[in-house]
């Protein structure tokens, strides 16, 4: 949790975009895993952490744009529910850790925003992705959920997001404190993962890098032999000599909750056979490919497609394309190998405000998001700028379903030798993930320490 001053800075920020109304900003209630008082792990509101950093359920907060006044909303815990839970600060006491001037109780919000909406003032909200709080809007406001749907105010969202999508100083350093925990995360993954153990027995300890520092996961874990399968959470594989381990994992600070998102490809056996070698050193060259180009002003889609030229050129150098590599990229044969963009805002999200609208944040009226397979899923396409926290993730990858079903259909067997693919059937994928702060110059690899050159990878599996 930040100072109170960063708070009142980012929400008099706020006020001053919209200039009037109620901006309102809903944390997240409790979620039940299949009853109501067995709950899943607690996560607040990613923007209402933002401008009131408070973690408790059950509590929002709003801006009156037209006097300026920020005020938390919650029902004080009572006694028989701290008998469960122990005892709690006061509401009025965490309201003035973030310079809130008072505490309104939902039954008073309830009254107050009724009588807003009689005197014709606007309320401003977010998109939900709560079930919980599109039923509470529904009941505020007297309206149906579609039209709880309808009525989020494109404006306010998009002030939000230029807001959150810079990142200050203090939010990096946040960032910062969660790699140095996922780095212990990736090392432990290469150190333990070894020949007859089970990918849960590792995954395990990975997490309990995490856990055992206080941290939570930033996303569910990623971990398996089958790294083909791009969003992996099947631990049930047997690890033996040969494999290749695709471990995409990162954890989010404490406290603060800010996000860390690394991936990394390793040998079980401690050494990469040349074709793995040949891969995973393509891969390697992809994302260096893209790191010459990071700076403010060069758009992150021609960095994508930079990445899938040397890609592609790679491959035909291996003898499983061929052709000429801008009109591989151009039509999207590469994307057989390289179904997925090359990276995402990252922050207080995994996927940075995603739940805003994915479009709103990584592409513009001037830049259009891709219909092409593959190219579709770049999350971002905008052109970079200073203080952008962003993924730099590109891989390759041999899909056994996906190899068939273009197969069969002869897609883009003018580019795609099928027959020299029977040897990759079984290699699963290669994936190199990296942080990275945009800079006035260019970037700064916020997690350059994560081995990842073939001899540090190989010197980090040694047991």
């Amino acid at each position: 949790m930040f100072a109170a001053a960063t708070y009142s800075h980012r929400r008099q920020q706020l006020q001053a975009e919209l200039k009037s109304g109620i901006a309102l900003i809903l944390g997240n209630p409790p979620s039940p895993m299949n009853y109501q008082d067995n709950t899943l792990p607690f996560r607040q509101d990613s923007s209402f952490l933002y401008y009131f950093g408070l973690d408790r359920s059950k509590i929002a907060g709003f801006i009156d744009c037209d006097s300026g006044e920020s005020v938390l909303i919650g029902d004080e815990y009572t006694v028989d529910t701290m008998v469960w839970i122990g005892r709690q600060p006061t509401l009025q006491s965490l309201a003035e850790k973030i310079d809130c001037s008072r505490v309104m109780s939902w039954k008073t919000f309830a009254e107050f925003i009724h009588q807003a909406n009689s005197q014709g003032r606007k309320t401003h909200y977010l998109a939900q992705y709560r079930a919980e709080n599109i039923l509470l809007l529904q009941d505020l406001f007297k309206i149906s959920a579609s039209e709880v749907k309808e009525n989020v105010s494109l404006g306010f969202t998009k002030t939000v997001i230029k807001q959150r999508l810079y990142k200050s100083v203090e939010e990096v350093a946040e960032v910062k404190k969660a790699l140095t925990v996922t780095r212990k995360m990736h090392l432990t993954a290469m150190r333990e993962s070894k020949a007859g153990r089970t990918e849960q027995e590792v995954m395990a300890l990975i997490q309990a890098e995490a856990v055992s520092v206080g941290m939570q996961l930033a996303y569910p874990i990623i971990f398996s032999k089958q790294g083909e399968v791009l969003h992996n959470e099947y631990y049930g594989n047997t690890f033996s000599d040969g494999d290749l381990v695709l471990h995409d994992s990162g954890a989010s600070a404490k406290d603060s909750f800010y996000a860390s998102d690394i991936t990394r490809t390793f040998p079980v056996s401690g050494k990469f056979t040349h074709q793995q070698k040949e891969i995973y050193e393509l891969v390697l060259k992809m994302q260096s490919t893209a790191f010459e180009l990071l700076k403010p002003g060069v758009s992150y889609k021609d960095v994508h497609l930079a990445a899938a030229r040397c890609g592609a050129q790679g491959l035909i150098d291996l003898g499983l394309m061929q052709g000429d590599v801008g009109e591989i990229v151009e039509k999207g044969a590469h994307a057989l190998f390289f179904p997925h963009g090359l990276g995402h805002n990252i922050g207080l999200d995994v996927h940075d405000m995603e739940g805003l609208g994915e479009n709103l944040v990584g592409y513009s009226h001037e830049v259009k998001r891709s219909e092409q397979f593959g190219l579709a899923y770049l999350r971002l396409g905008n052109p970079l700028e200073e203080n952008l926290l962003i993924t730099v993730e590109p891989g390759l990858y041999f899909i056994p379903l996906l190899i068939k079903q273009w197969k069969e259909k002869n897609k883009f067997a003018e580019y795609i030798n099928y027959n020299a693919l029977d040897n990759y059937m079984n290699f699963g994928g290669v994936r190199i993930e990296d942080n990275i702060l945009i800079t006035n110059t260019g970037y700064d690899n916020l997690s350059a320490n994560v081995p990842k050159e073939v001899a540090d990878v190989e010197a980090a599996c040694i047991r």
